[in-house]
């Protein structure tokens, strides 16, 4: 017959393991119960230093505490989703301006944006078509720093008129002494939705989605 030397309360991890549910993490439960099945399977002949139980609930407590504030920080991110969205539909009807390297291109000339981070002596915008390919090349002297449009007839290099829709634009520029500038590109439109698909918030602009993080400016809308 098996003495109670025998029993070590780690030994007996079969009643362990039944205390404990399965679950990809454990709870302040959890450890309750596993705490319960060690009490219960300790030698009496030479129990555990109550010590070891006074450390083991205090960090029951700081589990349970932890999982307070788990569930008190997912309230609060839930909040603040809600407040970005509600936020977000007052853009519907303004004007913005977002970092891009794209332009749509209408009916009429098309307008690039940029941003010079000081005087440039030369400017070059190239924009491409979707396959990649250079369709016009536009060239601007001497431009200050601060904001520059670029208007585009919405023709090619030849002359030709080209079809409506999205093209790719790169603007570069130097100052005098043929150092480059720094230069931020952007795009511009009217919001006329918001799009809550991806989980976020994002702005249809010209017909597709724009992050919020994009955005530099935000202006009334122009008749």
């Amino acid at each position: 017959m098996a003495t109670a030397s025998n029993v070590s309360p780690l030994s007996n991890t079969a009643q362990v393991a039944a205390a404990t549910p399965s679950g990809p993490t454990l709870g302040k439960d959890d450890f309750l119960k596993l705490l319960m099945a060690q009490m219960a399977n300790q030698d009496p002949l030479s129990p555990m230093d109550d010590t070891a139980f006074v450390a083991q609930l205090a960090q029951f407590s700081n589990v349970e505490q932890l999982q307070t504030a788990n569930s008190t920080l997912s309230s609060l991110l839930t909040a603040q989703a809600a407040g970005n969205q509600t936020a977000a539909t007052s853009m519907v009807g303004k004007d913005v301006q977002w970092r891009s390297s794209q332009v749509q291109l209408g009916a009429g000339p098309a307008t690039l944006h940029a941003q010079l981070d000081s005087s440039a002596a030369a400017v070059t915008a190239t924009i491409t078509d979707s396959t990649g390919r250079t369709v016009r090349t536009l060239q601007v002297a001497d431009a200050g720093a601060g904001p520059l449009n670029i208007s585009w007839d919405g023709r090619d290099d030849s002359g030709n008129a080209l079809p409506p829709g999205t093209y790719g634009f790169n603007v570069t520029a130097a100052d005098m002494s043929g150092n480059p500038v720094n230069v931020t590109q952007s795009a511009s439109g009217l919001v006329t939705g918001i799009s809550f698909a991806g989980g976020t918030a994002q702005l249809i602009v010209n017909g597709q989605d724009v992050n919020l993080s994009d955005v530099i400016e935000i202006d009334q809308a122009t008749n």
